[in-house]
């Protein structure tokens, strides 16, 4: 397993359990790959999260499709809080960072569960409309297995004081 930096502000570290929090409340983030010409290549994407995993669905080819190809390390960014205070010169922020490894769905059966997953995520208590949906779709899509290595969340160190406040 890969050896992950330690956060250098520690005082603003999200827990774990935290961490996961944003992830299964957030709706969408950044993916970011190594893309072409080793350039990195960040794009913005829903998911879903479960025990450890994000899934996401794609077009069955692409940029994203080529650079996950081509390299299976990744790491993922959600933005659940971003308050600009401009008289203070600072914004208050919550977000957290995945790093992991990322790998194409082949099995088909997995493919339709996380699908059908997802598409429950984002339109729940709709079976029979997603039913339809993937009938129409799935074949002509992919789903994408991103297993977390190492999660980090940070916040901004006046929320940590905020929070320190009111736990008394």
């Amino acid at each position: 397993m890969e050896q992950f930096r330690e956060m250098r502000r520690k005082r603003q570290q999200l827990s774990e359990e935290e961490s996961i929090n944003i992830l299964q409340k957030s709706t969408a983030g950044t993916l970011a790959l190594l893309g072409d010409n080793d350039y990195p290549y960040a794009v913005p994407i829903s998911y879903v999260y479960m025990n450890g995993t994000l899934y996401f669905h794609s077009a069955m080819s692409g940029h994203k499709v080529d650079a996950i190809r081509k390299c299976d390390k990744a790491s993922f960014c959600v933005i659940e809080q971003d308050e600009v205070h401009p008289e203070k010169y600072t914004t208050f922020y919550r977000s957290v960072i995945a790093f992991g490894r990322i790998q194409i769905i082949e099995d088909e059966a997995e493919k339709s569960e996380k699908a059908r997953m997802l598409g429950n995520r984002y339109n729940p208590n709709q079976e029979e409309a997603l039913q339809k949906e993937l009938e129409k779709g799935l074949s002509r899509m992919l789903m994408i297995r991103f297993d977390i290595e190492h999660l980090t969340g940070k916040e901004a160190i006046e929320l940590v004081r905020h929070n320190k406040k009111t736990e008394f």
